[in-house]
């Protein structure tokens, strides 16, 4: 279901609605659906941790395994000690 219209929702609630978005840094719409999946029980496990940043989000689970692979192989070039740069002169 991607969306739902639910009326007459009580002073009350909306304020703790609110107070659930305001306190995560979430959107009404998201905080609305984490206190409805915590008291019914449907999600599990609460997560605590909040999530700082969302800017690469899109980018995950995109690069086939090929890319994946020249990426981690650029990596280790970039890690590599050039030994005599950090040999001490004298």
């Amino acid at each position: 279901m991607k969306q739902i219209t639910i009326r007459g929702i009580s002073p009350e609630i909306k304020k703790i609605v609110e107070n659930e978005a305001k306190r995560k840094g979430i959107s009404l719409n998201k905080a609305f659906i984490s206190l409805l999946e915590r008291t019914t029980g449907v999600k599990g496990k609460v997560n605590r941790r909040k999530t700082l940043y969302h800017d690469l989000d899109h980018l995950a689970g995109v690069w086939t395994k090929e890319e994946a692979s020249m990426f981690k192989k650029n990596l280790e070039i970039q890690r590599k000690i050039d030994e005599s740069l950090w040999k001490k002169r004298e």
